[in-house]
């Protein structure tokens, strides 16, 4: 038997369909969860006279906001770092607070109340990129609200993933679970070119384009993301991604603030979307994105909060007003995006740009029944003209508040009705966000001067992979290794890639706590084949406490290793990072980069110098997946067989150790 039907009557209409199409004295026919009918109120309440009746008193009725782009478990987060570069604040604060406190509740806990947020604001849909993103998903369909809810794959271990293998895994038995919720697309989200491998940008693009959803990911966030691209792949991050086949996948990409027009095309032709995030890029200084020519191309734009870490709210008004003026404000042009395309960005086009148009974002037959009701009688709201049909756009870009959002209706459900919740109790959850608010300060407090949170703090650095395969032994002379690489070169055994030869003084700084790890300042001297110095590099590399997996004589180590240039003389680090002890290493070292049986492998000849402990024979090899250690483990234990047959056991220690 059919749903009686509910007509909402008394309302101005915005359908912000592609004609935008308004009815000032309108009525809209919900049934289900679907829009049923729609148009002048006379005529509806005609056609369904044993309808149940809702009177808008007048208000607005238009589609709910879509926030293109957020990470609504961080709500929990909110305001823990600001006034922060973005590497500082990811790396030195999000990043090791959510190691330590993410989990299943943490992040069903901060997801209702983002979801709470959204409802009193006006938003009914958003693309979301987290962690434990099925339980993103399981209290957001509580809630009531619609999402794309993507699973976070980085090459970092993770809260939900000690390895990238396992976060696709669990994105890909997500997917599966979820494919057919009527409120929940689920979704995979390689997290950003600089924090993935190529694989996980492959592999994730074959994921979605499987299971025919969406993937949502960052693009070109920074100005320094691209100067890194072009650095190390001689490319802009948009010809990369391409290369990586992200595109046969429908892409939903957040940012965007430095691409140019060719890759906006590209974009285009790949039928991405893009969420742009203005409160966030101006906070976190990353930029202003060039939305008007993006939209002058032809891409979808939608509008995004971004995280309530770095935003920090969650309020969709603020953004779309932001959006308007900074198009404004940063082209010089007063007519550029102006309120209805704004509008029209925050709700159908945001749709689109999350591939969900076809069921979302306006107001039209057959579409899912997710609306809103804006009160603009309020004072700020006062007066209000009618001498053109667009003034109503910009009375809601320009002088709405999120406040004035009274009713809001989801799947045909009502979820806030006269600004009273239905689906959540705010009181608890605000109760239960102290508490962990107050765990997170204590953890802070004590992790205040740790080694990594300094070493973040200079800037510039990354995280390096998460295994490596090191096996060394030592050696009576390194000349007869050298002859033995040469023949098995010339045999086709191995290929070179590269060598070079290196002057190295480290330098170790060593901490009361053994769990702050060791920080290495290393000053390499490039020497040419005269043994002439020809550059100098000096870097940091703080390496964490190791965990050893043996593999017969070799060993895996896993562990944390941190990289950050050195751009200040050692006396500098001394007084910065104030070490308990410190340790000194002078050596020559032989480099050769070789390729053997298919992977990569350093192959190290090093003569200590100071201390005088001879030569040493060292073959490594890192990488973010365990199951490639272990099969390096064994190849690499091969080679150096190969180099030094007659060398005695295998070394396992670090050779500050020795």
């Amino acid at each position: 038997m059919a749903e009686t039907p509910l007509v909402l009557h008394n309302a101005h209409i915005l359908t912000m369909d592609e004609r935008y199409t308004q009815y000032e004295n309108g009525a809209l026919v919900v049934q289900g969860d679907s829009i049923l009918a729609l148009g002048p109120e006379e005529e509806l309440l005609a056609a369904y006279p044993n309808a149940e009746r809702f009177d808008c008193a007048g208000r607005v009725l238009m589609p709910g906001f879509v926030n293109a782009h957020t990470h609504v478990p961080m709500t929990l987060l909110r305001g823990l770092a600001d006034d922060l570069r973005l590497d500082v604040w990811l790396l030195g604060y999000m990043m090791p607070v959510e190691r330590e406190f993410v989990t299943p509740e943490f992040v069903q806990l901060g997801t209702k109340i983002a979801c709470a947020e959204f409802i009193r604001t006006g938003v009914t849909c958003f693309a979301d990129m987290y962690y434990f993103e099925e339980d993103v998903a399981r209290a957001t369909a509580e809630a009531g609200l619609r999402a794309l809810c993507a699973q976070t794959v980085l090459k970092f271990p993770t809260p939900d993933a000690a390895s990238y293998e396992d976060a696709l895994a669990y994105a890909r038995d997500f997917i599966a679970r979820w494919k057919d919720h009527p409120l929940i697309v689920p979704s995979v989200a390689p997290h950003a070119p600089y924090t993935c491998t190529e694989e996980i940008l492959r592999e994730s693009a074959r994921l979605a384009a499987e299971f025919d959803v969406p993937l949502h990911t960052h693009l070109a966030e920074t100005q320094r993301e691209v100067e890194d691209m072009r650095r190390e792949h001689d490319m802009p991050v948009i010809p990369y991604v391409k290369k990586q086949g992200l595109f046969a996948a429908k892409v939903l990409a957040a940012h965007c603030v430095h691409i140019d027009r060719g890759e906006m095309r590209t974009l285009l032709h790949a039928g991405a979307g893009v969420a742009h995030n203005p409160s966030s890029n101006l906070k976190l200084a990353s930029g202003i994105a060039p939305v008007p020519e993006m939209l002058e191309v032809g891409l979808n734009v939608g509008i995004g909060t971004d995280g309530p870490a770095s935003n920090n709210d969650l309020d969709m008004v603020e953004e779309i007003r932001l959006t308007a003026l900074l198009a404004k404000g940063g082209s010089g042009d007063p007519t550029v995006v102006p309120a209805r395309q704004a509008l029209a960005m925050a709700t159908r086009i945001g749709a689109a740009a999350m591939h969900l148009g076809d069921i979302t974002g306006s107001l039209e037959v057959g579409k899912r029944a997710d609306l809103i009701l804006l009160d603009l009688t309020p004072l700020h709201n006062s007066p209000r003209f009618r001498r053109d049909e667009n003034n109503i756009y910009a009375q809601i870009v320009y002088a709405a508040k999120s406040t004035d959002v009274t009713d809001v209706m989801v799947n045909g459900r009502w979820l806030m009705r006269d600004r009273h919740l239905l689906t959540l109790d705010e009181e608890a959850l605000l109760a239960e966000a102290q508490e962990i608010a107050e765990q997170i300060n204590a953890f802070l407090h004590a992790r205040e001067e740790s080694v990594l949170s300094k070493l973040i703090a200079l800037g510039g650095s990354s995280e390096q992979e998460s295994f490596e395969v090191q096996i060394k032994v030592q050696l009576p002379d390194r000349d007869v290794v050298r002859q033995r690489l040469a023949s098995l070169a010339a045999a086709g055994q191995l290929e070179i890639v590269r060598t070079r030869h290196y002057g190295e003084h480290d330098v170790y700084f060593e901490f009361d706590d053994p769990e702050q790890g060791r920080l290495r300042y290393r000053e390499d001297d490039f020497l040419d084949d005269q043994g002439q110095v020809t550059g100098v590099r000096a870097r940091l590399t703080l390496i964490g406490i190791r965990s050893e997996d043996r593999f017969e004589d070799a060993v895996v180590l896993s562990r944390s290793r941190y990289l950050a240039p050195a751009t200040n003389p050692l006396r500098f680090y001394r007084e910065y990072f104030k070490p308990a002890k410190e340790k000194e290493i002078v050596k020559d070292r032989l480099r050769w980069l070789v390729r053997f049986e298919d992977q990569e492998f350093f192959i190290n000849l090093d003569r200590f110098q100071q201390p005088a402990l001879g030569d040493f024979l060292e073959v490594k090899s890192r990488t973010w997946s365990r199951r490639d250690a272990e099969h390096k483990a064994q190849q690499g234990l091969k080679l150096l067989q190969m180099l030094a047959p007659e060398a005695s056991a295998p070394i396992t220690s670090d050779y500050i150790d020795l």
